[in-house]
Formats: structure tokens, C-alpha cells, sequence
């Protein structure tokens, strides 16, 4: 199951289309899921009832606008929409536990009833135990080609994995991406990785024959070196924490970055800790 939150945005609507042609693509169902306030969602007398009542009304709304816009793209998919009585960022987490794929966009309305503003975005890229993709509008139109960058850490293989299935799917080319960057301490060219990386690579080819693989090893920062070469790319995909100085955190320090910087749809794969 794919799950997708939206909060009547432009940007929710846009992420509610790319989830439905995924759903398609995988052959599974669709969420669409909407997060009220627990009080709203409950309030059915008293002073804030009728607050409530127009807080419901207008999670319906959205819903049902996102509804009709994923079966007018992808009429062929199963739906189901629902409310998740919670913050945001909680209620889509939790709802994501029974997940394969949890797709948000890159910002919403904000204010009282805004459920994906970027912070959102990030906090669920961060901490949701499933892989989670953040759409953004692609600043050109988009060719057959998923982008995964890799750094020969332990989250390489995952990201790989991903990639490689989101080539398949949609009949694309996957380029694999390495970022030299003299600048950090870890260099992904060393051996170890190297030959780690190749043998990821070589067995990810054996199971996946009619994907076009290209691997490119780039001088330059990682974030930098990776937006450019997404620029067009249908997808860019990236481990949720790797190789550097900020590896430490909930979400890696290039990761985080590439949430505000990447040219188009962003996945952020989830390693185990």
C-alpha cells in the first residue's frame, strides 16, 4: 500500500498525482490520507463543536478534491481516503507503519489547518519506518533516467535496491552517482567502497537484466554534485543518513539538503539504525 497525505495545496494535489501512477506502476492500492487536530476530529458538542464541524468539513473537501483528481489520472487503481486524528507529522508515522511507500509534498498551506508545510516533509523523511518520497515539481520535463546516490555506506545497498526497482517499473535508465568531495573526510573512491559498491551493482544487474545502468564518479559536494545530475531525471534517490560529519542525525546532513534542493521528486530510502 501507498500511503499520501495531503492538506488541499497545490503541492498535496501534486504529490496525490504521483502517488496514484506509482500505485499504478507497483499494481497496489492507494491512501490518501487527510490529518486533522485530535479535538477536531472528536468535538461533536460544546463551545468548539461548530469549529469542529467546519474543520471535518473542509478535511472532506480536501479529500474528496484529491480523490477525484487521482481517479481522473489513474482511474484503474484501488483508493481509499481517511482522516488521521493527530498532528501531522505523528498521524502520517504511525499511519506509515503499514506502508510500503509514504509520499508527501514539498510544502503545504500551513497555518491551523496546513498539514504539510516543509517541516512536515522533512519530519517524516526523518523518522517514518517506511521510504518516503517528497514531491517537487521537476524544473524541466522529466526523461527515463532515475538518479541514486551512493557513497558506499552501509545504506548504498538499500538505495540501490530502490533505484533499481523504479528503473524497472518505469522502463528507465539508472544512473549511480558517487560524489569526491576533498573536502570531507571520507573519500567514496577508496577501495573498499568502491569494490563494495561494484558488487552491489553487479548483483542488483544480474536480477534486474533490462535496466541501463551508468555509474559516474563526480569531483565536487555531494548536494551540489547531485542536483545537477537529477536535473531531469524522473526521480532522485537517496539514503536517509550515510558517510560524513553529520551521519549522526535522524536525517543525513546531504539528505536533509536535497529536501529543499532537489530539481524533482526526491525518495528518501530508510536504513535501519
Amino acid at each position: 500500500m501507498i500511503l499520501v497525505g495531503v492538506d488541499g495545496s497545490r503541492a498535496g494535489l501534486e504529490a496525490v498525482v504521483w502517488a496514484a501512477r506509482e500505485a499504478a506502476l507497483r499494481d497496489v492500492p492507494l491512501t490518501v490520507a487527510h490529518a486533522l487536530p485530535r479535538w477536531a476530529y472528536e468535538t461533536e458538542t460544546g463551545r468548539f463543536a461548530e469549529v469542529a464541524a467546519w474543520m471535518r468539513e473542509g478535511g472532506r473537501s480536501v479529500l474528496a478534491a484529491a480523490e477525484e483528481r487521482a481517479r481522473a489520472d489513474r482511474p484503474e487503481i484501488g483508493l481509499r481516503t481517511t482522516f488521521l486524528p493527530d498532528d501531522p507529522r505523528a498521524a502520517l508515522i504511525e499511519a506509515a507503519r503499514d506502508a510500503d511507500l509514504l509520499v508527501v509534498g514539498s510544502h503545504g498551506l500551513g497555518g491551523v489547518r496546513g498539514a504539510l508545510v516543509g517541516s512536515v516533509a522533512y519530519g517524516v523523511a526523518g523518522h517514518a519506518p517506511c521510504d518516503v518520497v517528497v514531491v517537487r515539481p521537476p524544473t524541466s520535463a522529466p526523461a527515463r533516467e532515475i538518479v541514486a546516490g551512493v557513497d558506499g555506506s552501509a545504506a548504498s545497498p538499500r538505495v540501490l535496491e530502490f533505484a533499481f526497482a523504479e528503473a524497472a517499473l518505469r522502463g528507465a535508465r539508472l544512473r549511480a552517482v558517487r560524489a569526491k568531495d576533498h573536502r570531507s573526510g571520507y573519500d567514496p573512491a577508496d577501495p573498499g567502497g568502491t569494490d563494495a559498491l561494484k558488487e552491489t551493482l553487479a548483483g542488483l544487474r544480474a536480477r534486474h537484466p533490462g535496466v541501463p545502468v551508468v555509474e559516474e564518479l563526480v569531483h565536487g559536494h555531494p548536494v551540489e554534485v547531485l542536483r545537477e545530475a537529477a536535473a531531469g531525471a524522473e526521480l532522485l534517490v537517496v539514503g536517509s543518513h550515510g558517510h560524513g560529519t553529520f551521519a549522526g542525525l535522524v536525517l543525513g546532513s546531504v539528505s536533509h539538503a536535497l529536501l529543499h534542493h532537489a530539481p524533482g521528486p526526491l525518495a528518501v530510502v530508510r536504513t535501519p539504525r
